[in-house]
This record gives structure tokens, C-alpha cells and sequence, in this order.
């Protein structure tokens, strides 16, 4: 084989090699950065946990009387070990829909916080779903990365 002939098979090596390592999702050099993937979540106030989401399992539920507030919720996140985290990137914040705002409204003390307040509106039942969205609060171009199942939310 003419050395050309070897240049032009090194090369078509390499490029092929750049190709594959290109196609592969993983970081092949390990600057990758570490992001943890929450499988469920924790709702909690003054250290006491009122709902546990493990995977699509909810156990509790959250309650106030009409016309009053609850006291500040915390939300922390649950990795595939049962460690609490909350997300630290400032590109992540919480978002939290409910099902009937006629009965309920969740309010943050600063927007995209992870916590906040339920405030009940009017007596009756419905329901309340928390993501972790990464984007800029509030922004439309935002994405959720977790959503949690719906969680039974009671206004007496």
C-alpha cells in the first residue's frame, strides 16, 4: 500500500473515531457535570413530613381550612438512594399546579423557591402537582426535568 493510501485510511480512521465518540451521550473525558435525578419527593413543615412521593406511591396528603394559609411548606427532592436534596443550579426552581384554583392556591414567598404556602379558597378536594423546571422562572422556553404525581390536596 502507497503511503497516500495510508494517509487516506488514518484518516478515514479518525474521522470515524470523532464520528462514534460524537454520537455517544456519554462524556468520554468526564466533564460531564453530575445531576441528580430526584424519583421522588418530600413535602414537609417545621420538620415534620406531611407527603413522601416514592415513584408514582403517595403517602399523605395536604390540608388547610378555607380562608387560611399553612404554615411554609419545604420541598426536597428524593435520589434513587432515599437522600433528600434540593435542586442547587440557579436554572432550576419548582413550579406547583393545581388541578382547581377555586379551592386551592399555592404561593411562593419568592418565585421558584422550593417551598411555599397552600392557601385554601373554598372547601372541597383537588389536587397538586410539583416540578422541578430548568429554564428562567417562569419563562415559557422552561422545561420540567421531574413532575411528580398528583397529590390529593383537602380544603376543609
Amino acid at each position: 500500500m502507497s503511503s497516500s493510501a495510508y494517509r487516506m485510511a488514518g484518516s478515514i480512521l479518525a474521522l470515524t473515531g470523532v464520528l462514534a465518540l460524537g454520537a455517544c451521550d456519554d462524556d468520554p473525558v468526564g466533564n460531564e457535570e453530575e445531576h441528580l435525578e430526584p424519583v421522588g419527593l418530600v413535602i414537609s413543615t417545621g420538620g415534620v413530613d406531611l407527603v413522601t412521593v416514592n415513584g408514582a406511591t403517595v403517602t399523605g396528603s395536604l390540608s388547610v381550612d378555607a380562608g387560611q394559609e399553612t404554615a411554609h411548606l419545604d420541598v426536597e427532592f428524593l435520589d434513587e438512594d432515599g437522600d433528600r436534596f434540593t435542586p442547587d443550579e440557579a436554572d432550576e426552581w419548582l413550579r406547583v399546579t393545581i388541578a382547581n384554583p377555586a379551592v386551592a392556591d399555592f404561593e411562593q414567598d419568592t418565585p421558584g423557591e422550593f417551598g411555599g404556602h397552600l392557601h385554601g379558597e373554598s372547601a372541597g378536594t383537588t389536587t397538586a402537582v410539583f416540578d422541578i423546571m430548568h429554564g428562567a422562572v417562569n419563562s415559557s422556553s422552561a422545561h420540567p426535568d421531574y413532575t411528580s404525581p398528583a397529590i390529593s390536596v383537602v380544603i376543609n
